[in-house]
């Protein structure tokens, strides 16, 4: 593989892209897309700038990997944000000009389908980070929230180390974005149990690699951007899943893929990320939210008891589809200290 390389952070003032190389739902509920862009200038202190795709619903996938191109090669541009996740990037990976991605590496931001560019920037050795969407982190109702604000600075102009901790409250519920009344008050959180540890006994640090469940599921069946099992020894996986709410059996079929590749093995450590119980389409309860969330560790358990018996885990880390949501590097180190019960990584 490639030597990972970070890309130089912008700095306030400058000029950052924002793309939608997935779904173009700016298009759709402009009130998240506005405030985060307003975020964006007023307190991050960064000008946002669109392309032609960024708000246009199923926009063809020659058409958003052109604007990607666009954001990376031109030279004002610091940085590229996605503005929301979908579910077809993977139609995107083919039109892109690696080579033109490889000489204008640039920080990229985003997670779950964003899980697709994510990894192919890792391939050709050049470090993302796994959150931070327009419409999600930026467009919160009511405010940012101060932990997500936090990590969101640090990777984006912080380069060094950065110690991950866990939320003492989190949400994971939602409330319809075109509903004006949405953005007037934060989210309804609810107490954190904190960070869930197995096979605490040792120190791990490696690059990291992961991101959404579900993604890494359909790369795997089309045999894209996932390397050989042995280019993965020492890493750092980290894994969440999203609002489609996955059942715990299908989780551990995944998981099992994955083993049975021989990839589970090579990673030193996991990083699960606290699941998404909610959804418009499955509203569940309180206790019902709490069972999924219970079956789905026993089931990702069970695929490491099987097939990664020695690796440390930590559950519930507040990663991806979560409120607050702590960004992860993408080929950047992370550093998981078991004794300790800490989690650090490197922007």
């Amino acid at each position: 593989m490639t030597a990972l390389r970070h890309p130089a952070k912008p700095r306030p003032g400058d000029k950052v892209a924002v793309v939608s190389p997935s779904s173009g739902l700016p298009g759709l509920f402009p009130l998240p897309h506005e405030l985060g862009l307003r975020r964006l200038r007023e307190d991050f202190g960064l000008l946002p700038v669109e392309y032609p795709t960024t708000r246009r619903m199923h926009a063809a996938p020659e058409d958003r990997a052109a604007d990607l191109h666009a954001a990376f090669a031109d030279p004002e541009i610091k940085a590229v944000i996605a503005s929301v996740g979908g579910d077809d990037q993977i139609t995107v990976l083919p039109h892109l000009d690696r080579e033109l991605l490889r000489a204008h590496p640039k920080p990229f931001f985003g997670y779950s389908d964003n899980t697709n560019l994510l990894l192919l920037l890792h391939n050709l050795g050049i470090v993302g980070f796994h959150g931070g969407s327009v419409m999600t982190q930026w467009g919160r109702p009511g405010a940012l929230h101060p932990m997500t604000a936090a990590s969101l600075r640090a990777a984006l102009f912080s380069p060094g180390p950065y110690e991950l901790a866990p939320a003492p409250a989190f949400c994971d519920t939602d409330r319809p974005w075109e509903d004006p009344g949405t953005f007037a008050a934060e989210p309804v959180m609810e107490p954190a149990a904190g960070w869930s540890w197995h096979r605490a006994d040792r120190v791990v640090e490696g690059p990291g690699w992961g991101g959404s469940l579900e993604v890494l599921s359909w790369l795997l069946m089309a045999d894209r951007e996932i390397l050989p099992p042995e280019e993965y020894a020492g890493h750092v996986l980290f894994l969440e899943t999203s609002e489609e709410l996955p059942a715990a059996e299908e989780v551990y079929r995944v998981l099992r893929s994955m083993g049975e590749r021989g990839l589970l093995r090579r990673f030193g450590a996991l990083l699960m990320g606290r699941p998404k119980s909610w959804s418009f389409g499955r509203p569940l309860t309180a206790p019902a939210r709490a069972r999924f969330r219970a079956d789905q560790r026993t089931a990702v358990l069970r695929a490491l008891d099987r097939y990664a018996p020695g690796t440390t885990a930590v559950f519930d880390v507040d990663l991806g589809h979560t409120d607050p949501q702590l960004v992860l590097p993408v080929g950047g180190r992370i550093r998981v200290d078991g004794p300790a019960r800490r989690i650090t990584v490197t922007y």
